[in-house]
C-alpha cells in the first residue's frame, strides 16, 4: 500500500472529504429534485415502461437513460446526500416514496414515452412539496394516492 499526503492525493484523484454522504432531510431532497427539473423545463425525459406490472425485483432494478430519476442522480448534491444510482428502487428508497407515488412520477402509462421536465417538476411540487397539510389532506392521499 502506497501512502500519500492529502495534497498529493488531490492531484491524483478528486476527493470529497464529506463522502459517503451529507445528511439532507426528505423534504429538501424532493425540493432539490424539483429544482433540478425546473432548471431545464423544456427537456424531454424518458419514462419507465409499465412499472406497476413488474415483479418487485425487476421493478427495483428498472432504469432508463435521461429519466427524471437520472436527472436526480446526476446531481452531485443528491449523490453526496446518499443517492447511489438511478434505478427505480433507489429513487423509491432515497426519496422515501411508495411504489404508487413513484409510479405516478415516472411511468409511461401517465405520460407516454417522454414527458417534459416542467410537467414532472410540477407534479412533484403539487403532490410532495406544496401539498396541503391536515387530516383531510392525509386521508385524501391514502385513498387517492
Amino acid at each position: 500500500m502506497k501512502h500519500h499526503e492529502f495534497d498529493q492525493l488531490q492531484n491524483l484523484a478528486r476527493i470529497n472529504q464529506y463522502y459517503p454522504h451529507q445528511t439532507m432531510p426528505r423534504e429538501k431532497r424532493i425540493q432539490r429534485w424539483a429544482e433540478l427539473l425546473e432548471a431545464d423545463p423544456q427537456r424531454l425525459l424518458s419514462t419507465l415502461h409499465e412499472t406497476e406490472y413488474q415483479p418487485h425485483a425487476v421493478r427495483a432494478a428498472l432504469h432508463c437513460d435521461n429519466s427524471a430519476i437520472s436527472v436526480a442522480f446526476n446531481d452531485p448534491v443528491l449523490r453526496a446526500a446518499g443517492m447511489k444510482n438511478d434505478t427505480y428502487g433507489e429513487a423509491k428508497r432515497f426519496f422515501e416514496l411508495s411504489d404508487r407515488q413513484l409510479h405516478k412520477i415516472v411511468c409511461y402509462c401517465h405520460f407516454g414515452a417522454t414527458v417534459s421536465a416542467a410537467t414532472t417538476a410540477s407534479y412533484i411540487r403539487a403532490r410532495h412539496i406544496d401539498r396541503p397539510q391536515g387530516i383531510w389532506a392525509r386521508l385524501r392521499d391514502i385513498f387517492v394516492g
